[in-house]
């Protein structure tokens, strides 16, 4: 079987699958962040705008900006209310469609590993962002197996099948990201990890998200009905179910921020 390219094109699928992950780290991220109100923010690789809804509820901008190379994911983002303030548009992080020094905070959500050459993006969050302001991220811990579906994709990879990785997967532990920020000229640089649950409310709520997740399902549907039975069997098998059917995963994120140097530095 062909390993198929991770596409992003429907944002409410993602939204279930992924958005609600995102939404759970975000939380504490901000809360640590703790960039106070009337700020100008960047969020770079904005998807369906998970991460800038919260931006919105949580952070008190003054203006937000998002931008995404999915125009299927930016419709989504367009239509949540909280959202209404935000501007939207295409882009690529590797060469953002700003001048420099336009924003107080720049973030980049579960998207540093999709990055092909990170250190040129977060060069670029570092351009645009105004001296002495906030260049940050958040990455699932791929390697350490943060990502909320590992099990899935252990079973799947149990079955004899392929699935897509990130371009920059190395790029997502702790280690790898201070050197990025150290490397990208970026001051005052603090790191933490932070771990939240998701419970589905049964199996069947569980097979329905993956189903819909843009790393999984083409390989999920193109399974034959005997392999999705083994497939199923053994995740019933390995994933934490209670008593009453009910399913809490557990995942792991890695957190960054660094400073723009306030004068004298010039960028790398």
């Amino acid at each position: 079987m062909a390993v198929h390219a991770i596409r992003f094109v429907n944002g409410s699928a993602y939204e279930r699958y992924m958005g609600h992950w995102s939404q759970l780290v975000g939380r504490t991220f901000l809360d640590w962040l703790a960039a106070g109100p009337g700020l100008r923010w960047l969020d770079v690789g904005c998807g369906n705008g998970a991460f800038t809804e919260l931006i919105a509820d949580m952070a008190q901008p003054i203006a937000m900006h998002g931008i995404d190379p999915s125009e299927e994911q930016l419709t989504f983002a367009r239509e949540r209310p909280a959202t209404r303030q935000a501007a939207f548009a295409s882009g690529d992080a590797m060469a953002l469609p700003f001048p420099a020094a336009r924003f107080d905070v720049t973030v980049m959500p579960l998207v540093l590993f999709f990055v092909p050459d990170p250190l040129v993006g977060i060069q670029e969050m570092r351009r645009v962002t105004r001296p002495g302001g906030l260049v940050t991220a958040y990455a699932w811990d791929m390697h350490g197996g943060g990502f909320p579906y590992a099990v899935l994709q252990q079973e799947i990879r149990a079955l004899g099948l392929s699935l897509p990785s990130p371009p920059s997967v190395d790029a997502s532990s702790l280690d790898a990201m201070r050197e990025l920020w150290e490397t990208a000229g970026l001051e005052a640089i603090g790191t933490r990890e932070i771990v939240v649950h998701r419970t589905f409310a049964s199996f069947e709520d569980y097979w329905s998200t993956v189903l819909g997740g843009p790393s999984v399902a083409p390989t999920l549907a193109a399974l034959s009905p005997a392999e999705v039975e083994t497939l199923t069997a053994a995740l019933k098998r390995c994933l934490p179910m209670d008593a009453s059917g009910r399913i809490t995963c557990a995942a792991r994120a890695h957190a960054i921020q660094g400073r723009v140097p306030s004068s004298g530095a010039q960028a790398p």
